[in-house]
């Protein structure tokens, strides 16, 4: 289906060229001042993992600014919150402890990276500190950064993600229609799937 490919490292380097100087320093072993601050004001981000099998997951996450908590320069810690128990992410953090953190704030065009190692703690006393409307999560992602960095606002400027006058009314069906014509005849009716869908919204987020 695809042509034209470019199959090499080297190759790649050939069209593209080296990044600049800048580019190249701005890549950092641990957190700075910028990267804290950063991290503390940012309510949502995503999280990219991969399997032992090679397959690739990326997953949101989010709760009020500062969730994400830096243990040190070079160590971080995620709560995990209720889902739908695909447990995805977590999976692949068992199998190969790679993962890579993409923060953002709302407004502010410019993210934050973070790749590096990551395992699941149970430890209650660092359970403890990551409480949310008085619910102890019952894992944690602990995060040990092997390199950070501020990446640019190209993106979304591109996107004018953040301009409100792009913004438009939904234009998609409900989540719980999408998700039945998705899967085809189901138990539950679309009416039932939505309502359980707001339930959770309102009695399962923490």
């Amino acid at each position: 289906m695809f042509q034209n490919l470019i199959s090499s490292e080297a190759e790649l380097r050939d069209f593209l060229g080296e990044p600049s100087e800048l580019v190249k320093r701005k890549q950092l072993p641990a957190l700075d001042k910028h990267g804290r601050t950063f991290i503390a004001q940012s309510p949502f981000m995503v999280i990219g993992t991969t399997g032992s099998d090679g397959s690739c997951d990326v997953s949101p996450r989010g709760d009020p600014a500062g969730f994400v908590q830096v243990l040190d320069d070079t160590h971080l810690v995620i709560p995990d919150r209720p889902g739908n128990r695909r447990a995805d992410t977590l999976r692949n953090i068992v199998q190969t402890q790679s993962i890579a953190l993409l923060f953002m704030i709302p407004g502010v065009e410019e993210t934050f990276r973070v790749n590096g190692h990551a395992w699941l703690t149970r430890d209650p006393t660092l359970l403890s500190t990551l409480q949310a409307h008085g619910k102890t999560p019952q894992l944690a992602i602990g995060v040990e950064l092997v390199e950070c960095f501020l990446q640019c606002a190209k993106a979304f400027k591109r996107s004018e993600l953040w301009m409100p006058n792009t913004w438009h009314e939904r234009q998609l069906p409900s989540l719980s229609c999408m998700l039945l014509d998705q899967i085809g005849p189901f138990e539950l009716s679309s009416a039932a799937v939505e309502q359980n869908i707001a339930e959770s919204y309102v009695k399962r987020l923490y």
